[in-house]
């Protein structure tokens, strides 16, 4: 009896069918319910609801024809349910993190039910031992867009709004137009009719509602064509796009009042900001590498190990390749990283020209300003987007796969340049309540638009309006994934909530707080033990703090202290040193940054330094902590990276070459001694040669970037070259 099957799902038999063995139910990872004669009354969904970590469920060989209402079990990626008497799929629709379902020998079950899945489950990878990943993006984005194109073309035909709008008149409305829509709309094989009308009347209801009930449709003009929307407003904003300052370099030439303060920097006529990764229109998809990979992407044979390094082969040099699970981007009460004690050894894997004005392979004067690894979501998030980065540069975005070398998509806006991109994950919400988490791409530049881009989906989704000026630098939140900073040339640094998507990429932008920088903002980081409080900037003529606490009144604010640094005191007619074109936390606490023409990396305390500024005092001197020597460069705006989880600082020159520095705690035990710390390594430009023309100098290197666990190290130059480098493990 169900009495008596009831019984059987107690606390104790969980413990019992669970592994890993444990006395707790959240520990539990993966549950064997199979073979117990279970109907869908049997299963408790309060007990099963604390099944926090649970991963794996098999329940198959009972006798449920339903999952129970209510169940949520949000870490669940693996359900086997074959063997039952499974007759309605929706029921699944909480588990929204499934990537796999067995759902096999289920007399009941149609092909249409196997297509409710796919829609219902945005995860899904596995269906019945099958990939069925295509298939189901078709199923989501593409059958949902041609059907919801369908329905629409239904009301504007025969329909339109009652008046008087009463809830009645409405109900009367909407039942006809749900049966007319039903009738009317026509799409893919017979055998799949039961699906298309089971979409079609929860499109028709969804559209009728966002009729009566409009959500704002913001900047991004109506819900049921996003992407043309988008496309237009381009063509809108080419005709003051001039207006806005041309290019990154450029620009800080037009700013500045003295004549001597800029000669070399028009050297690189153009502007660069840091690497934050977001944004696009109209996504091109390009599976191929249509970016021609100048000769020789795999480690040349001639490429010299580089002039620090040390005399160890390859082979010996990380085998450590454990590294914590720390993300720059979420940040916890202090990380502790277990710095791997041997340094990286890194071997250039692939060189992409992907940003080339019409594809031309002639083109090697675009300037490549930022990159950044998509968000890793967790660990079997693979369908083939596992180590992502993002570049930008000219009027193109790319999203590359770092293994393959190919460009998995490439956004485009005429006459636009970008400067900086960012990443974030969103939430989607879905009907029923449950959301699902989206890798969204942010990026801007002289046009002061920021391009909101949902990748994996081919979609520009949004776009809003940051500024009149060019937008240098975007950073997202760590701990808010919707508060977007936007650093632009009219000096000011502005936070703005994004908020989340509704299903049809509906999203509303709200201007929370303006930060006065005084000049213009070229790097934000938001410190990880404090990321809701404090944000500093490297600006053009200094490094700042803010505070950055909503819950303070004034909406407008200054900067809360300058800090300082020694090698301003070495100010003569030609530099004064206070453009800070690189920063980047390496630690919860330390900070790698250096001003332009510095030659060296200073690696300073936050926390230290923050405790100097006693009372209103506003200017206070960094806490040095030591001094990493670097190019004698010149050239502004090279921008430095960190990838905190291996203790590694990178910059490159402007010869091609990437400075790398291991900061294990030996190094930092010897920072007291005073003298400059040696790069770990310089890596070379790899040689390449142009067919008919001869080798590739070192380009100028505007910026990298490195994943978590430095699998990979992406530099761009200023000469449209992408430069993937590959950890190499014995």
């Amino acid at each position: 009896s169900s009495c008596a099957a009831m019984e059987k799902i107690t606390e104790s038999l969980l413990l019992e069918r669970g592994s890993p063995k444990t006395s707790k139910l959240d520990r539990i990872r993966t549950l064997n319910l199979s073979q117990m004669g279970l109907k869908s009354q049997d299963l408790p969904v309060p007990l099963l609801s604390k099944l926090l970590g649970l991963e794996e469920l098999n329940l198959s060989g009972n006798r449920l024809q339903e999952l129970p209402k209510g169940l949520s079990l949000p870490r669940l990626k693996l359900l086997d349910c074959s063997n039952n008497d499974m007759e309605d799929v929706t029921s699944l629709e909480t588990l929204s993190s499934l990537e796999e379902l067995l759902l096999e020998d289920n007399f009941y079950l149609t092909v249409n039910d196997e297509h409710k899945v796919m829609f219902l489950l945005p995860k899904l990878r596995m269906y019945n031992g099958k990939d069925i990943s295509s298939t189901a993006n078709r199923i989501r984005y593409i059958n949902s867009e041609i059907l919801k194109r369908r329905v629409i073309g239904v009301w504007e035909k025969d329909f339109s709004l009652p008046d008087p709008l009463t809830a009645q008149s409405l109900r009367a409305v909407e039942k006809k137009f749900v049966n007319a829509a039903c009738f009317q709309v026509k799409y893919g094989p017979s055998s799949l009719s039961d699906y298309t009308k089971w979409r079609v009347e929860m499109i028709a209801k969804e559209y009728l509602k966002s009729l009566t009930d409009p959500k704002e449709e913001g900047e991004e003009g109506t819900p049921e064509t996003p992407v043309k929307d988008n496309e237009r407003k381009h063509c809108d904003l080419g005709a003051n796009a001039e207006t806005e300052s041309p290019q990154k370099r450029r620009a800080k030439n037009d700013a500045a009042t003295t004549a001597v303060a800029s000669p070399r920097k028009s050297t690189r006529v153009q502007t660069a900001p840091e690497p934050s990764p977001r944004k696009s229109n109209h996504l091109q998809n390009t599976p191929q590498k249509t970016v021609n990979t100048t000769a020789g992407p795999r480690k040349a044979p001639g490429t010299p190990a580089s002039k620090g390094a040390k005399d160890q082969p390859a082979n010996q040099q990380s085998k450590h390749t454990t590294t914590p699970k720390k993300e720059s981007r979420t940040p916890r009460k202090a990380v502790k990283y277990e710095i791997p004690r041997e340094p990286a050894s890194l071997q250039p894997l692939h060189v992409l020209q992907c940003h080339s004005k019409e594809n031309s392979p002639e083109d090697f004067s675009t300037q490549l300003w930022a990159c950044a690894f998509e968000p890793i979501q967790n660990s079997s998030d693979a369908s083939g987007w596992v180590w992502t980065v993002a570049t930008c540069g000219g009027e193109s975005v790319c999203v590359i796969d770092c293994e393959s070398g190919h460009v998995l998509k490439k956004y485009k806006v005429p006459g636009e340049e970008f400067f900086t991109l960012a990443w974030t994950t969103l939430l989607m919400s879905r009907e029923g309540g449950c959301a699902r988490s989206c890798s969204i791409l942010a990026a801007g530049g002289k046009r002061g638009m920021v391009k909101l881009i949902h990748p994996r989906v081919n979609l520009a989704y949004g776009e809003f309006r940051a500024s009149r000026r060019a937008i240098a630098v975007l950073r997202f939140s760590p701990r808010h994934p919707s508060f977007l900073f936007t650093g632009t040339y009219d000096n000011k640094i502005v936070m703005w909530d994004i908020g989340g998507l509704d299903r049809d990429y509906n999203f509303k932008t709200s201007q929370l707080l303006v930060l006065e920088t005084g000049s213009t903002p070229l790097h934000l980081c938001l410190p990880p033990s404090s990321p809701d409080t404090h944000l500093i900037s490297g600006c053009e003529d200094g490094l700042y703090s803010f505070d950055i606490q909503l819950s303070k009144n004034t909406q407008k604010r200054s900067e809360e202290m300058e800090i300082v640094f020694p090698v301003y005191k070495k100010k003569d007619k030609k530099e004064d040193y206070r453009t800070i074109d690189g920063l980047s936390f390496l630690t919860d606490d330390i900070v790698a940054s250096k001003s332009h023409m510095q030659g060296s990396i200073y690696l300073w305390s936050w926390s230290g330094t923050r405790a100097l500024q006693q009372g209103k005092k506003k200017v206070v001197s960094a806490v040095i902590l030591a001094e990493l020597q670097w190019s004698r460069t010149d050239v502004p705006y090279l921008s430095l990276n960190t990838c905190p989880g291996f203790g590694y600082v990178v910059c490159g020159d402007e010869n091609g070459k990437l400075w790398t520095y291991h900061i294990t705690d030996l190094v930092r035990s010897n920072f007291k001694s005073g003298k400059p710390i040696a790069a770990t390594e310089v890596l070379e430009w790899p040689s390449l040669v142009r067919p008919g023309v001869g080798p590739v100098e070192g380009p100028t290197i505007n910026s990298v970037a490195m994943d978590p666990k430095l699998h990979y190290l992406v530099a761009l130059s200023d000469k449209n070259m992408v430069v993937v480098w590959k950890r190499v493990t014995e």
